[in-house]
């Protein structure tokens, strides 16, 4: 799955200027720093409602494809200037994280990734 897969998921907003040429193999989700630390692997989307500053070490760190921010969550400017000098892809949806897990599933599985 792309990034410009989750891009062109109904409602979802991309926030960020990155790549979404770049693919996204898996998706983690949980709202747990320290859980998405230890369990997320590199180039997987992390579905999360944490909007602040922090999620962008993680994302940084593990290497992530990505972050979709569930239940409308809007990080701060600071936030979002952070990634576009990081290159992260931040995207927000009004969907849970199990509506928009179970909708990445069906697009991972019907892609054939």
């Amino acid at each position: 799955m792309l990034l410009k897969d989750i891009a062109q998921l109904q409602d979802c907003k991309q926030l960020t200027t990155a790549d979404l040429e770049r693919k996204a193999t898996g998706v983690y989700a949980s709202d747990m720093l320290s859980a998405a630390m230890a369990r997320a692997e590199p180039d997987w989307l992390w579905i999360t409602i944490q909007g602040h500053k922090n999620i962008l070490g993680v994302a940084s760190i593990k290497g992530l494809a990505g972050i979709l921010l569930a239940e409308g969550v809007q990080p701060d400017l600071e936030t979002l200037a952070v990634a576009e000098r990081e290159h992260i892809a931040i995207f927000s949806s009004p969907e849970t994280a199990f509506e928009l897990s179970g909708r990445i599933y069906k697009l991972l599985n019907n892609n054939g990734d």
